[in-house]
C-alpha cells in the first residue's frame, strides 16, 4: 500500500494516509438502505469518481417499451438477462475509471455478488488487480420500506420482495439507522483516511493515575442500537426525535422528563429499557477501543455511562469486555452528566484525584461532565459533530494514541 497526499475528512489540511494509488470502493446494500447518499459522500471525501448503476442504466432501460420487455424490467420475463446486463455494463464503466482516474466508488445492490459466487468473481476481476473494498449498508426492514414509500421512486413499485441474506464475503458493516456523518466516521478511517493526531497536543505532556471511559460510542459501537431504540420509542410515545438526538449523552430519565407528562414516566423508562436491551446483540467496540482498555491496569479504570445497569451491562457483555470494578451507572448517581457527579463517584471509588483523571468521551454532555469534574479529555469521533467535541484532544479511533504505564507507575498517553 503506497502512502499518497490526500485531504482528512473534517480538516481540510493535507496529510499523509494510507490510501492506495488504485482504490476501489464497492458500496452494497438493498433499495433504501441510503447507499447512493453514502457512496457520494465517500467520493467526495477521496476525491473518486462515482459510479452508480441507476445512473448507469436505468434511464436507458426506463426509456425502452415495456411491452417489448414483456412488463416492467424489474419484473420482465428478462429480469435475469437484463440484471446480467446491467451489472456488465456498470463493471465495465467503473473498471474504465479505475484505469484512468485511479480511483472509483461503484453504487448497487450487488445482492448476488454478495453470495460470494461467480458473480463475485466477475466483480473482482473487473478491478484486478486492485481488490475492492465493500462497504455494506443495511438496516431495520421496516425504516428501508418506509424511506423507499417516500422517495416514491417507479421503479420501487415493481421491486420484487426478497428477504435480506447476510453476506457471505468479507464486509464493512454500515447500519442504515446511522447519519451519513456517523457513517463516513466508521468507513473513512478503514479506507485509511485518518484524523491526524497533533504530536504537540498539551495532554501528552501529562501523567495520569486512572482513565474514566463512557460507555456508548467510546468503548461500543452502540450508536446505532441507541437510534433504532429511541426512534421506536418515540414512534411508540408520538414523540419528537429532534429533541431526542439534542439530548444525546444525557440519562433515559432526562429525556423521558423533557418529553413525556410525570405519570408516564416509569412506563416509558420500563419501555426503553426493554427496547434498549433487546437490541443489544451483535455490538463491536469501537475502533481500537478493546485494546486501549486492555492498556489500562484493571485498578486504574472505570466505565462512567448515563445508561442503567441492565442496558450498559447487556452492551458490554454484547462487545466482548469484561466488566471493571467500578462501573458508574445512572442508577447510582442523583444527577447524570452534563453535571460532573459521575465522573467525581469514579474516581472516588478508584481513590484518586479528579485532575489526575482522563476521561474518554464522545458526546458535549459527557465532556461537559468531565470539565466540570476537573478531568482531562479525550473525544472520539464517530456520534457527534467534531465541532462540538471541546476536548483536550479528538481523534477518530483509540488507535490512534497509546497508553503507557511509566517507570514511576503513571499513566501516560503518546501518539500511536
Amino acid at each position: 500500500m503506497t502512502p499518497v497526499t490526500c485531504y482528512v475528512y473534517g480538516g481540510g489540511m493535507p496529510s499523509p494516509c494510507q490510501i492506495p494509488d488504485s482504490l476501489a470502493v464497492v458500496v452494497a446494500g438493498p433499495a433504501g438502505s441510503g447507499k447512493s447518499t453514502l457512496g457520494r459522500a465517500i467520493a467526495a471525501e477521496l476525491g473518486a469518481a462515482l459510479v452508480d448503476l441507476d445512473s448507469v442504466t436505468t434511464p436507458l432501460l426506463d426509456a425502452l417499451p415495456a411491452d417489448a420487455l414483456g412488463g416492467h424490467w424489474l419484473t420482465s420475463p428478462f429480469a435475469a438477462e437484463i440484471r446480467a446486463g446491467r451489472y456488465a455494463a456498470l463493471r465495465a464503466t467503473a473498471a474504465d475509471v479505475l484505469s484512468t482516474a485511479g480511483r472509483v466508488v461503484v453504487v448497487a445492490p450487488f445482492s448476488a455478488e454478495l453470495a460470494g459466487g461467480d458473480e463475485w468473481q466477475a466483480l473482482r476481476d473487473a478491478f484486478f488487480p486492485t481488490e475492492p473494498v465493500v462497504v455494506h449498508v443495511d438496516g431495520d426492514p421496516s425504516v428501508l420500506a418506509a424511506r423507499r414509500a417516500d422517495r416514491a421512486a417507479a421503479r420501487d413499485a415493481h421491486r420484487p420482495d426478497t428477504p435480506a441474506v447476510a453476506p457471505a464475503i468479507e464486509v464493512l458493516g454500515v447500519d442504515a439507522e446511522l447519519s451519513t456523518t456517523q457513517q463516513l466516521a466508521r468507513v473513512l478511517p478503514a479506507l485509511g483516511l485518518r484524523r491526524p493526531v497533533p504530536a504537540d497536543a498539551e495532554i501528552f505532556s501529562r501523567e495520569f493515575d486512572a482513565v474514566l471511559f463512557d460507555l456508548d460510542g467510546t468503548l461500543v459501537d452502540s450508536t446505532a442500537s441507541v437510534v433504532r431504540s429511541w426512534r421506536r420509542f418515540a414512534e411508540h410515545f408520538d414523540v419528537s426525535m429532534e429533541a431526542l438526538h439534542a439530548n444525546h449523552g444525557q440519562p433515559a430519565r432526562t429525556l423521558v422528563g423533557v418529553l413525556l407528562p410525570a405519570d408516564r414516566h416509569a412506563e416509558a423508562l420500563a419501555h426503553v429499557t426493554d427496547l434498549e436491551v433487546t437490541d443489544a446483540v451483535g455490538l463491536q467496540p469501537i475502533r481500537g477501543a478493546d485494546v486501549f482498555f486492555d492498556a489500562v491496569p484493571a485498578d486504574r479504570r472505570a466505565i462512567v455511562t448515563s445508561g442503567s445497569v441492565p442496558i450498559a451491562t447487556a452492551r458490554l457483555a454484547a462487545a466482548g469486555y469484561t466488566e471493571p470494578a467500578v462501573f458508574v451507572t445512572v442508577d447510582d448517581v442523583v444527577h447524570g452528566k452534563p453535571d460532573p457527579e459521575p465522573f467525581l463517584l469514579a474516581a472516588e471509588r478508584l481513590g484518586f484525584s479528579p485532575d489526575r483523571c482522563l476521561v474518554v468521551e464522545d458526546a458535549p454532555a459527557g465532556i461537559a461532565a468531565a470539565r466540570a469534574a476537573g478531568c482531562a479529555v479525550i473525544a472520539l469521533t464517530g456520534t457527534t459533530a467534531e465541532e462540538e467535541l471541546t476536548a483536550d484532544l479528538v481523534v477518530d479511533g483509540l488507535d490512534a494514541v497509546r497508553l503507557e504505564v511509566t517507570a514511576s507507575g503513571a499513566l501516560r498517553l503518546s501518539p500511536a
